[in-house]
């Protein structure tokens, strides 16, 4: 009997260790959505900047050298690139699936695959993507992500008959997340109204070269958005995740409770029985 009270007690002891540590976690994943999402504000002005940049370089540009929404396809079939934005670590509940699920949708000829544990996912599923990285750990490592990926875009674009770009990312909601899908290419410059100076700016390139490289800039801001909002739903839905192990935890924690109390009064009881049988009072005998 005093073994199996033993065994409850040091069960007990584990549970309230492992909600400690539940505990710890919960609050570095808050804490991590919460520095993102503040991150979001200096992106989304970056990217508004060079929205207007694009507007007034579309402004310089002669009606016949409007760029063209579609690239060139060498004759080839044209075909989907997917990129995936996953989670890097593990208790982010079904995160990581309904991201690939997500990107599975998309008609995709290649993919490309961010974060350790997306990767996971994707290699039980049978298939491995066409390129992939390590998620980021912190909200600084955002511009040097974004730039590897671009990199690997382009690089992919100059080797094969790409048409086609979707980025594939999860949003933070107030309590889960959604996913999301964002065309990258073909880019669309009309999205961005052409802008009305009386003075034209004054620039160093020609004007066709300039709004291609502000494209350019836009996609990584994109990228950049992309990034920090997968990363702050990553987090959120951890956060989601360890309160529902807290829960159980402390579910499992009163259930062996109530047996260490039940346990107890059943060795208290049996020892009762035992000084009752030996024929000594047992209100002489020393208490427990």
């Amino acid at each position: 009997m005093s073994e199996r009270l033993a065994d409850v007690s040091t069960r007990i002891a584990t549970t309230r260790q492992l909600g400690s540590v539940i505990g710890a976690l919960r609050a570095i994943a808050a804490a991590r959505s919460r520095e993102a999402r503040m991150r979001l504000t200096a992106i989304q002005a970056y990217a508004q900047t060079i929205a207007g940049a694009i507007g007034e370089a579309l402004a310089l540009l002669p009606p016949y050298e409007s760029p063209s929404a579609v690239p060139p396809s060498n004759g080839a079939a044209p075909a989907t690139l997917c990129i995936a934005l996953c989670a890097e670590q593990g208790f982010a509940g079904s995160f990581n699936e309904r991201v690939l699920d997500a990107a599975d949708a998309v008609a995709a000829g290649a993919r490309f695959l961010i974060g350790g544990r997306g990767l996971s996912v994707q290699r039980m599923r049978g298939s491995e993507p066409d390129w992939s990285a390590p998620m980021i750990a912190h909200p600084d490592q955002v511009p040097a992500l974004a730039g590897r990926i671009a990199d690997a875009l382009y690089a992919r674009l100059d080797d094969a008959a790409i048409a086609r770009v979707a980025l594939v990312y999860a949003v933070p909601q107030a309590a889960s997340f959604s996913v999301v899908r964002r065309w990258l290419l073909p880019f669309d410059y009309a999205r961005f109204p052409v802008a009305s100076r009386r003075f034209p700016p004054r620039i160093d390139l020609p004007p066709r070269e300039l709004t291609a490289r502000l494209a350019l800039e836009y996609v990584f801001a994109e990228l950049c958005e992309a990034l920090l909002l997968s990363f702050a739903a990553e987090n959120q839905a951890r956060v989601q995740a360890m309160i529902t192990a807290h829960a159980n935890v402390a579910h499992k924690r009163d259930a062996l409770e109530a047996e260490f109390r039940r346990v107890r009064q059943e060795s208290i009881t049996a020892e009762i029985v035992e000084l009752s049988a030996s024929g000594i009072d047992p209100a002489a005998a020393p208490s427990c």
